[in-house]
């Protein structure tokens, strides 16, 4: 079994040839967004929503593959972009086809303590800056984290269909993406859950969590929303063009 993170010595944790590697899970099918076609490849300011969002790591240099998992026999996207690389390996969920993914990438090459950023197709309002705060955060650290943000609303916990009491949010944060954690770490925390169809692994945060560590939170943007239902996409599409 490949090292836990923080089993890392410093000298393997940063060697000079370590990389770091985005797996981007393509192959949901969106069904809570109401569109007709899976939302990952909804147009939104004249092309696939998906496009945008790989744009938004572009000028990240550190990166050394760009891996987009995508269904079996999907080819929407045609010819992919220049640097990415298109494995058809998806999974029945987004657990799947992070797993998929990061067994692809160990068949590329990639090294067990390299690092790898999930990041979800939704999530197109990323951008260059917050990909690197991540990366800057978490580079040297035992674990590895993921960009959050500290929740902003009241907090409620209900019982049939009633407030039943109001959570203290002082300590609770949204968790967003891209997560960067070590390749062989995720892999086999991700691993344990394998036999049980990922039962629990709501993100590779979680997994990393049920496997015993504790993921750095680093601050991200509230424009980093994953679109998600039908108001989503105007919203997204209105700060795109805002941006341009």
């Amino acid at each position: 079994m490949p090292d836990r993170p923080d089993q890392i010595t410093p000298s393997h944790a940063n060697r000079p040839n370590v990389r770091c590697h985005l797996l981007l899970p393509c192959a949901g099918s969106g069904t809570r967004s109401g569109s007709v076609q899976p939302k990952q490849y909804q147009p939104l300011a004249g092309k696939p929503m998906v496009l945008h969002t790989l744009a938004a790591f572009d000028s990240v240099a550190r990166l050394h593959t760009r891996l987009l998992v995508v269904a079996p026999g999907d080819d929407t996207l045609g010819v992919p972009p220049a640097g990415v690389t298109v494995q058809a390996c998806g999974g029945a969920s987004r657990a799947h086809s992070v797993f998929n993914g990061l067994d692809a990438l160990r068949r590329m090459g990639a090294d067990p303590l390299d690092w790898v950023l999930v990041h979800d197709a939704a999530r197109c309002l990323l951008t260059p800056d917050q990909v690197n705060a991540l990366m800057d955060a978490c580079w040297e650290d035992p674990v590895g984290g993921l960009l959050a943000l500290p929740l902003p609303d009241t907090l409620k916990s209900s019982a049939d269909g009633r407030v039943a009491a109001t959570v203290d949010r002082s300590d609770k944060w949204l968790a967003q993406t891209p997560q960067m954690f070590r390749l062989g770490a995720l892999h086999s925390a991700m691993a344990l859950y394998l036999d049980r169809d990922f039962a629990g692994v709501t993100d590779e945060s979680s997994a990393m969590e049920m496997a015993g560590h504790h993921p750095l939170l680093v601050r991200g943007s509230a424009q980093n929303f994953k679109v998600t239902y039908p108001e989503d996409f105007s919203l997204a599409e209105a700060v795109i063009r805002s941006r341009t």
